[in-house]
Formats: structure tokens, C-alpha cells, sequence
């Protein structure tokens, strides 16, 4: 079960020539999920070649270098024909907002827009496997950020002792067993737990949108296999970050340190940082022991589960 999440925008609120606006593609085993959608984002899915396959839109606020690049993906879902819905999840308060941003140009998708108002805590999407819930943020309007929080996974199955200890040879024995079932094998009951191990954790990947650094995504971050958390300005604009209510670089390794992530990459990078971010990984780097990453524009991470070392 692959999850990839490619990097559409990583700038602030401005582009930059390297930099787009914000927008992230994750692609959880074939579910193709879209969180944010700043302008120009349907050139970036061409560009990155992620597609346009996605049925849910996840906005974490409705500033412009997040949503703008709404009206533009949707007129050209209508070129192309679509006719399946699409969900837009946005924060509470803000459907009449999405809707006239849809309805800018005049005109109605042909196909189903259903939006979605989310508050913090609220399950946004829940499937068999994952589910993706609404995280409380801290912005200058309202904002949530999204988790994507996969189920636990059946333990490993030790064939050897299966066969060494109980003599079950291969077969549909093996697949009861694994699925929780006890079978019969020569006279004998054979539970599951003898030969299955305990569960292993799924994955958990978080994107904060713009935020300034927040107890609530720390708890909601616990343990993430990836974090990507705003980091728009340098330690040396602590106070302006705080105006605006982002986070530096330091906040947001903090966070994933308190947290216990294994990853985390810094995103939303003000163009003061066009010419070299360095200092932003420096700072981060200092404060949280974990992998950190600069996020780029087209760059692509695979989320391991946190036993792959295992394999």
C-alpha cells in the first residue's frame, strides 16, 4: 500500500519563480486526495504529472494563495467532460465563501460540487483503511489542518512456526488464522495469537496549513511518519511570524520534536528565502533530531510505515 505526497506549492503567500502557492497531491494507495489548491495548481498536476483524478478537495483556510486555483481546476474538469462529484471540505463558515469563489466566472460546474464545512475533530473522510480528520490550527481566520491516520495493520504471520510448531502446512489455514479466525488442525485448536503477531501501526501523515505553533497539533501529530508544518519565517522573524500567525522554521521542528515525528518538512517558505532557505533547515535542524526536509515544488516523498526497517 503505497502513500506518496507530492509537493504542488511551497511558497508563502506570494509565488515565486521556483516556489508556486500552496497545494499538496497525496496519493494513498490509488485515493488521490488534494489539500489546498492555491492559483496555479492545475498547472503544477500537469507539470508533476499527478493527474487530475481526485474526488476530495481538503482547504484548510480560504486565503488566497490557498484557494484561488479553485475556479481554474473546475473549468477544466468541465473541458474534459467530468461528471462525477467533488467534495470540497472547507472550515467552518466558509461554504457561502467557496461557493461564490466557484461562481466567480458566472458559470456552474456541469458536474456535483458538494462543499463540506469541517471543524476541529470532525472525521472528513473515513474509509475501510485511513480516515482523514479535521485538526484544530491557529490563524488569522478560521482554519483547520487535515491527518490522514491510517488503520492498524493485521501482525506478521510466522509460517515458520506454524508449520514447525503445529505442523499446519500451507494453505487456507494460514489465511483464517491471519484474519483472526482459530482453526482445527489434528485434534487441536489453534488460536490466532499463536502464530500472528500484534497489530502494526498504519501510517500518519499531517499537513498543518498556516498556523502559528499549536498544542493541538502537536497531540494530533503524535508519532507522524510525516509532518508538513508551516515554516514560513527564520528565528530572526520570530515577531512577524507571530503577527501573522505562522510559524518559523525552529516553531515547527519543535512541534515535530514534542511530537515525535520521524519526518518533518517545512513548507509555505517566504520569498525573503527565494535565493537560499538554508537557514530555515539550519534552525529546524537544531531544535529536532528527526529527518528535515525543505520542501520543494514538484518534490516527492513516499511515507514508510514505521516498521519498514523490518522488511
Amino acid at each position: 500500500m503505497t502513500m506518496r505526497v507530492t509537493f504542488l506549492g511551497t511558497s508563502g503567500a506570494v509565488p515565486t519563480t521556483q516556489r508556486n502557492t500552496s497545494s499538496i497531491f497525496v496519493n494513498r494507495d490509488g485515493d488521490y486526495l488534494l489539500f489546498d489548491c492555491g492559483e496555479g495548481t492545475q498547472r503544477q498536476m500537469m507539470r508533476f504529472g499527478t493527474g487530475f483524478a481526485i474526488d476530495h478537495l481538503f482547504v484548510t483556510h480560504l486565503h488566497g494563495d490557498h484557494v484561488l486555483g479553485i475556479p481554474g481546476l473546475l473549468q477544466t474538469w468541465d473541458f474534459n467532460e467530468r461528471e462525477r462529484p467533488i467534495a470540497v471540505h472547507t472550515p467552518a463558515g466558509t461554504r457561502g465563501n467557496i461557493k461564490q469563489l466557484i461562481q466567480a466566472n458566472g458559470t456552474t460546474p456541469s458536474f456535483p460540487v458538494r462543499i463540506n464545512e469541517v471543524s476541529a475533530g470532525d472525521v472528513v473522510l473515513d474509509r475501510s483503511e485511513y480516515e482523514v480528520r479535521a485538526i484544530e490550527t491557529t490563524h488569522r481566520c478560521a482554519s483547520v489542518g487535515y491527518v490522514l491516520d491510517e488503520d492498524d495493520r493485521k501482525g506478521k504471520f510466522d509460517r515458520e512456526k506454524a508449520e514447525a510448531e503445529f505442523g499446519i502446512p500451507p494453505g487456507p489455514k494460514y489465511s483464517k488464522l491471519h484474519r483472526g479466525e482459530a482453526v482445527e488442525h489434528e485434534g487441536e485448536t489453534i488460536q490466532p495469537e499463536a502464530v500472528v503477531g500484534p497489530a502494526r501501526p498504519g501510517r500518519r501523515f499531517v499537513y498543518t496549513g498556516d498556523t502559528l505553533p499549536t498544542e493541538s497539533v502537536i497531540e494530533a501529530s503524535e508519532g507522524a511518519d510525516l509532518l508538513v508544518h508551516d515554516a514560513t519565517f527564520a528565528e530572526d522573524r520570530k515577531e512577524r511570524a507571530k503577527a501573522t500567525a505562522h510559524s518559523t522554521a525552529r516553531e515547527a521542528a519543535d512541534v515535530a520534536r514534542q511530537a515525535g515525528a520521524s519526518t518533518l518538512a517545512l513548507t509555505h517558505i517566504s520569498t525573503r528565502y527565494a535565493a537560499s532557505a538554508d537557514q530555515l533547515v539550519d534552525e529546524a535542524r537544531d531544535a529536532f533530531d528527526g529527518e528535515v526536509v525543505l520542501a520543494e515544488d514538484g518534490m516527492e516523498r513516499r511515507v514508510e510505515f514505521p516498521d519498514a526497517d523490518e522488511y
